[in-house]
């Protein structure tokens, strides 16, 4: 009773900033600590009135990693200053100023670096007023370390693939004592955007690529298998002679939807398809992966649920399979890592925490799209996008937050695979940057090593790009200040004039959304959020200005298509011109569904095309259903 009174208690206080009795207040914390600019107490002169006297030095012999982190330094250097700085190998150096790139001879007339002090990818930024030394733990810390010191001492930024920032400037000076290790927060760091390629995975410091190993940039993490392979280690065409071989629905019959990980038969098949997987695979791929279908038919036969009943989840069979997959071929392979998936039915970790993964098995975690994203991991129990009174008002353990702990205690490793978007209605505002910080900060603070994959790529989604961004900086920091990053992407992207408009937009959704409602990356309800009528008149006045806006052409057509977003809230909650009582409400959403296909936005769910022809699609229904 008392939970229910919690809920109803917290329904009347939507209820209130819903009907507007009281504004919700639009303060928000994007979280991190706050941005310091680089200080020049001792200025040192790389660049003075276009000229310089700098060279870049590499060791004889350098790799491509390193050649690339000189081709890029010099590049830039030249964009900010016109000054073109000589790139020499050590043996060949005369002068008696330079930056040096990675790890040297010359670098222990400097300053001594022990490299095992310093974490895979990280690097050390050193300058004495002579010299300034970028040295990594390896040659792709190094590259790493160019583009920290290009972004953070120099202005320069990579905010898309398409559009970076280079500032100019006669005179290119930095201070004579920098002394720093930098180390990523996650070892293992994954978010391709639309649209991106090496050089701007290197940039972003994202070292995954699945399928590219990239070495000019350092090479990358890639996979033998990857995403849903059960299908290749146990063919579904095995069926028709083994049926056992695949999961038993609970009525006794049998489905290709899962297979039985119980069966010692299915797995030396496994074993066999994973071997030659690994020995034809044309990379030098160090992952092979374990995973599921996408569905959540998991196998009820004798064996798999008593070991399921055992351990305490669905799960058990999976972690059990994976740990004999990895002794199988561990001797034969021994850098391979065995990865699988911990997804729908098979998310939450064991009960009892005495099944372990090997140390060379990870679980992927993919648990956390059922989790709010309006609201802290830690606090918010809401577990998935259903419209009923608990889910929406009701207090609910915070499950996920709990499971990823309790997955760190039964592995040596953990991956998350973040989803960053709302796929039902990509076409809407998803109110998730507020929370963005403290999740990454909790994962790592728990243990949590790697975040394998976000959904930047291949879908489009509203301020998609501006979440790209920010995920990455927080990957590689989970301290970074959020908002800090978050105004200087919006100035690029939208246009100084516009930026601070589309900024309080940002900041009133966000919070009329933490207030009113619950986002999920699976929303089946539509709503983000529900607003008064002064706080939507407010919102319309922001888009006015932002798109009126003294901005580049090209920032006006960014500004039009992330307003998209709201003219799509509002015409799926029947607003304003897409009101009932407006006789011209089809002309209205006849309009909208013009300018999505005028700025290239093709879908308004992950899950559908908007009909390319126009004659069949049905104006009087709401946009959600244009797919």
């Amino acid at each position: 009773m008392f939970a229910y009174l919690k809920g109803l208690a917290a329904f009347i206080e939507v209820l209130i900033f819903v009907i507007g009795i009281v504004p919700v207040t639009p303060r928000v914390d994007y979280g991190g600590e706050k941005y310091v600019a680089p200080a020049v107490e001792t200025p040192m002169n790389i660049v003075e009135n276009g000229e310089t006297v700098f060279s870049i030095i590499t060791a004889d012999g350098a790799d491509d990693c390193i050649l690339t982190a000189a081709d890029e330094l010099q590049t830039y250097l030249k964009k900010i200053s016109g000054a073109e700085l000589e790139i020499v190998s050590e043996s060949d150096f005369v002068g008696e100023k330079a930056i040096v790139l990675g790890e040297t001879l010359l670098e222990k007339e400097i300053t001594a670096i022990d490299r095992s002090l310093i974490a895979e990818d990280g690097f050390v930024l050193y300058s004495d007023g002579d010299y300034l030394l970028i040295a990594g733990e390896d040659s792709r810390g190094t590259l790493y370390g160019v583009y920290t010191f290009l972004e953070e001492y120099l202005g320069v930024r990579w905010f898309t693939p398409e559009l970076e920032v280079v500032p100019e400037s006669d005179d290119i000076v930095i201070d004579a004592a920098i002394n720093r290790k930098v180390e990523p927060s996650f070892s293992v760091r994954r978010n391709d955007c639309s649209g991106t390629n090496n050089a701007h995975r290197a940039r972003t410091k994202m070292n995954v690529s699945f399928w590219n190993e990239a070495p000019e940039y350092g090479g990358a993490m890639t996979f033998v298998l990857w995403d849903v392979t059960l299908d290749v280690l146990v063919p579904d065409a095995l069926f028709a002679e083994h049926p056992e071989y695949f999961a038993m629905n609970p009525d006794g019959t049998r489905t290709t939807d899962h297979v039985c990980l119980s069966n010692p038969e299915v797995l030396e098949i496994a074993i066999e398809n994973g071997r030659k997987a690994i020995l034809e695979c044309e990379r030098d791929s160090k992952y092979i992966h374990i995973g599921q279908k996408d569905n959540m038919n998991y196998c009820h036969c004798e064996t798999c649920e008593e070991i399921n009943a055992k351990y305490g989840t669905v799960c058990s069979t999976t972690i059990l399979f994976t740990n004999a997959f990895a002794d199988a071929l561990d001797d034969e392979f021994p850098d391979m890592t065995f990865t699988f998936y911990a997804y729908n039915e098979t998310d939450r970790p064991p009960t009892d925490l005495s099944l372990r993964c090997n140390p060379n098995v990870v679980p992927v975690l993919c648990g956390i799209h059922k989790a709010c994203r309006s609201h802290p991991l830690t606090e918010c129990g809401a577990i998935d996008g259903n419209e009923n009174f608990q889910n929406l008002f009701m207090d609910n353990e915070p499950m996920v937050a709990q499971d990823h702990v309790n997955w760190t205690k039964v592995a040596d490793r953990t991956f998350i695979y973040d989803y960053t978007i709302n796929f039902l209605n990509v076409a809407q505002f998803f109110s998730n940057f507020e929370t963005m910080q403290s999740t990454m900060k909790y994962m790592h603070d728990i243990g949590i090593t790697g975040y394998v994959y976000n959904c930047g790529d291949g879908h489009y989604a509203a301020f998609n790009e501006l979440r790209n961004y920010l995920l990455c900086k927080l990957q590689w920091d989970v301290n970074a200040d959020v908002e800090y990053h978050m105004n200087d992407f919006l100035k690029a992207y939208y246009g100084e004039q516009a930026a601070p408009y589309i900024k309080e937009i940002i900041d009133i959704q966000t919070a009329q959304i933490r207030a009113t409602a619950h986002a999920f990356d699976f929303d089946w309800h539509y709503q983000s959020g529900f607003y008064p009528f002064y706080t939507v008149n407010k919102l319309n006045r922001l888009w006015t200005k932002a798109l009126n806006a003294d901005v580049t052409d090209e920032q006006r057509f960014e500004i039009e298509v992330a307003n998209l977003s709201w003219e799509y809230f509002k015409a799926n909650q029947y607003i304003g011109k897409y009101s009932f009582l407006n006789p011209m409400r089809q002309k209205a959403n006849e309009e909208l569904y013009d300018s999505f296909i005028s700025h290239n936005v093709s879908r308004v769910s992950s899950f559908g095309l908007i009909p390319q022809d126009k004659s069949t699609v049905d104006f009087s229904l709401r946009p959600f259903n244009w797919r």
